[in-house]
């Protein structure tokens, strides 16, 4: 009886072809893979993100030179670049040492305003003690974001006449008139041409100092009570007004 073998191409599998063999894998490309990362970029972007990178590299490097300038103690360097530096670090980067060692403040200081009024009758009349200083304390309450003019300008604003008067309000530098001026137009944006009726002739403020009380743990005792340091009555004048409250201010002066 004769023996058959089978046949190849009808098992489906080609000649030179093995049947428990691997399939053929392709093969792999041999073309230059593409940069990655700044390498890709073109020379003109490089240039770009170079000169980017450079830039960021000098502001952090100027400002942090001017903030290590302003908390050290005075030098050559910082004397001779003192403007410069209050330039870059004020208002937004303000740094000092009130909060800590040596002497941390103890005391809460509110500014108090109270006006002098001319009335349409022709005659004069005083206001109340306003606290300049609580109303920005409700302002910045509950805001989770309150601008540096709400939190620092009367603030700031009264520290620089203290710096520039002595304790009986004498100046004490070439910047007092300054100062007054600074703060009185602070004050009349907040209180306006006209109260109650009368035009704004006059302010007087003055500073309202309350010592914290000790922690209830502490054996300490002191004071609370406020004690006051009173300014004298200020003239006011159209310069002293925003130009919107101007006219306003003018019209009532007739």
């Amino acid at each position: 009886m004769e023996s058959r073998q089978p046949d190849e191409s009808r098992a489906g599998i080609p000649d030179g072809g093995d049947a428990a063999g691997p399939a053929a894998e392709p093969e792999p490309e041999t073309g230059p893979r593409p940069a990655l990362g700044v390498a890709g970029l073109s020379p003109f972007s490089r240039v770009v993100v170079a000169l980017a990178i450079a830039a960021l590299v000098g502001v952090v490097t100027v400002h942090l030179g001017a903030g290590f300038l302003h908390v050290a103690p005075a030098n050559t360097l910082s004397k001779k670049h003192d403007e410069t530096i209050d330039r870059i670090v004020f208002p937004e980067f303000e740094q000092n040492w009130r909060l800590f060692a040596p002497n941390p403040l103890q005391t809460n200081i509110h500014v108090e305003v109270r006006a002098r009024l001319q009335m349409p009758d022709g005659g004069a009349r005083e206001t109340g003690w306003v606290d300049l200083t609580a109303m920005d304390h409700e302002d910045i309450k509950g805001n989770p974001a309150p601008s540096h003019t709400v939190q620092n300008e009367l603030r700031r604003g009264w520290d620089y006449w203290t710096d520039t008067h002595d304790e009986d309000n004498r100046a004490v530098s070439d910047r007092a008139d300054l100062a007054e001026d600074y703060v009185k137009r602070i004050v009349m944006r907040r209180l306006g041409p006209v109260l109650n009726d009368g035009r704004v002739a006059r302010i007087q403020l003055r500073q309202a100092s309350r010592r914290i009380p000790p922690p209830p743990w502490s054996d300490e005792q002191w004071d609370t009570a406020p004690t006051y340091r009173e300014l004298p009555w200020w003239i006011i004048t159209a310069e002293d007004l925003m130009e919107s409250d101007r006219e306003v201010w003018e019209e009532r002066a007739q």
